[in-house]
């Protein structure tokens, strides 16, 4: 069976005074204005980080109540930062099944109520217990990966500020994003250090938002007015919770199991790729994910950035939404904001970011690459 994306919502991303139900409204209302009817969704998942933020575990529920669907099957799905493509993938799995024919899946997150120190200590759950005893963050994880990657490759605090230089450009473009401003070099280089080698333009910042999408099998698809997009594969998989047990910090494997598969899968090469979204919470992510992906060899991905090939009009545009570093990461949704920003770049609705792909693929993960969720569509 095909399972198609057949619209999707997302509210403004940053920090918003709103509750986190009234941010998925919001990106539900989008999908609405398509000309959607809701009356055809059978099922609705919910990605969710932490119920540190809201005092929330009831998260699919509530979102049904909210949102008029009482008494569909709710609930919430969790892996950290990959929580909104998981419920992706739950919708995906659903629907192929032949379970429901229309799923909804919900990413959110309202974080900015909480300092950053309450903030901080919530995403260190998703490290392994022992690390966490040892006061290991997960800017202080990423850090040891930057650092062992510069070392192991010759890759310079430069390259990995131009990630954000470049995600910022991009996210000047999107009226929807936490930061809609371009950055400089220097800029990057001169912001403060949160742990070494990494600075603060390298770090995704606290946002608050919400992502949907609606996933329908064919049946449905044909009756609906919206560009049909094909999730040609949806897989996910895992690594150790602790990076200090694999035996190579700079290659996230998880990532590359789940693209392996997702490849297989769609019958397609890292070369068909025309656009994607990938997990940019620090800027030595993207870098890796380059190469787990296959869009560089190994230890080869920094010179993408230094060639340009990942700008909007280079060889494989990446993060033309700004990405997590600049359209903001609000944790569970960071998934699905992703999928919403392919989705747009697919039907050609990604106004002045347009990249006319076909092809696309998006890279979500949770702790520090310890889950991997890895989508592609095509049109």
């Amino acid at each position: 069976m095909v399972v198609f994306l057949a619209g999707v919502g997302m509210s403004r991303i940053g920090k918003r005074a709103e509750a986190g139900w009234e941010l998925v409204a919001e990106a539900f209302n989008e999908l609405l204005e398509m000309g959607i009817p809701p009356e055809i969704i059978d099922a609705l998942y919910v990605g969710v980080q932490s119920e540190t933020y809201e005092h929330q575990i009831m998260y699919g529920t509530l979102v049904a109540e909210r949102l008029g669907l009482l008494p569909k099957e709710a609930y919430r799905v969790e892996a950290c930062a990959a929580a909104g493509a998981l419920a992706l993938h739950t919708a995906y799995l659903a629907v192929k099944s032949g379970h429901v024919d229309a799923a909804l899946a919900v990413g959110v997150e309202k974080m900015t109520a909480r300092s950053t120190e309450e903030v901080t200590d919530a995403l260190m759950a998703a490290s392994d217990y022992i690390d966490q005893m040892s006061g290991v963050t997960i800017p202080a994880h990423y850090a040891m990966i930057a650092r062992r990657y510069m070392y192991q490759y010759g890759a310079t605090e430069e390259d990995l500020c131009m990630v954000a230089v470049k995600n910022h450009e991009h996210a000047a473009a999107n009226p929807k994003a936490h930061f809609q401003r371009k950055i400089t070099l220097e800029e990057c280089l001169k912001s403060r250090p949160i742990a070494t080698p990494l600075k603060l333009y390298d770090a995704a910042p606290i946002s608050d938002g919400a992502a949907l999408a609606l996933v329908v099998s064919e049946k449905i698809a044909k009756k609906l007015p919206t560009p049909l997009v094909e999730i040609a594969a949806s897989e996910v998989a895992t690594d150790t919770l602790s990076i200090s047990q694999r035996p190579d910090l700079t290659y996230p494997r998880a990532v590359a199991e789940a693209a392996r598969r997702a490849y297989e899968k769609a019958g397609v090469t890292p070369k068909d790729i025309e656009v994607a979204e990938v997990h940019d919470a620090f800027t030595i992510n993207e870098v890796l994910i380059y190469e787990a992906v296959g869009f560089a060899e190994r230890g080869g991905g920094y010179r993408l950035i230094r060639e340009g090939a990942t700008k909007i009009g280079g060889r494989i545009p990446v993060n033309p939404s700004g990405g997590l570093k600049a359209r903001g990461h609000p944790i569970g949704a960071t998934g699905l904001a992703q999928v919403y920003e392919l989705y747009l770049q697919l039907a050609g609705w990604a106004h002045g970011r347009n990249t006319g792909a076909r092809v696309a693929l998006a890279v979500n993960e949770g702790g520090v690459n310890s889950a991997a969720v890895v989508h592609m569509m095509r049109i």
